[in-house]
């Protein structure tokens, strides 16, 4: 992938990484909670958050309560309408088929996310949603803003799980 930020000090980047690093409180929540720890951040054209999302598909008994389907959500009742063009999704790791589709349908402006997901992405990693045929609208995309902070949180999570910690 073409590095898009040649200087770490370029205002856009960081941002992004501002926006990033409230998705991470998000996730920290969510697996404090014994969540997968998935935190999600929708921003207005103006740079107003009005939206936040985390995992809560233990604690609602909810297969769809996908951090960020829970940020779409309330972006549409916000803003009374589910097109959502003019919003950028911030999310600490790549979106899975289901979240791809909800995000492609939203018609969000912009997608940042952390790390990829190996198993599940499919944004760039295993699929390309926005970029496949049954996708009318176009999806920019960047990915890998905060990364190695977002996969440290997740990796650490799921080694937690696997000795019998909580969260």
């Amino acid at each position: 992938m073409e590095n898009l930020w040649p200087v770490l000090d370029n205002p856009i980047y960081q941002h992004h990484r501002h926006y990033m690093g409230e998705a991470l409180k998000l996730a920290q929540a969510a697996g404090d909670a014994g969540e997968v720890p998935v935190g999600a951040v929708i921003v207005d054209a103006q740079g107003n958050v009005i939206a936040t999302g985390e995992n809560r598909k233990e604690r609602d008994k909810d297969p769809t309560a996908h951090a960020e389907i829970m940020a779409l959500r309330k972006a549409g009742q916000v803003l009374q309408n589910w097109h959502l063009n003019d919003c950028t999704l911030y999310v600490t790791l790549e979106p899975c088929p289901m979240c791809a589709g909800a995000i492609v349908q939203a018609r969000i402006g912009l997608l940042v996310y952390g790390a990829d997901d190996p198993k599940t992405g499919a944004v760039l990693t295993v699929a390309n949603i926005p970029d496949s045929a049954c996708s009318y609208h176009k999806l920019p995309v960047i990915a890998g803003i905060l990364e190695s902070a977002c996969r440290e949180q997740l990796q650490s999570w799921f080694a937690r799980r696997r000795t019998g910690e909580q969260g």
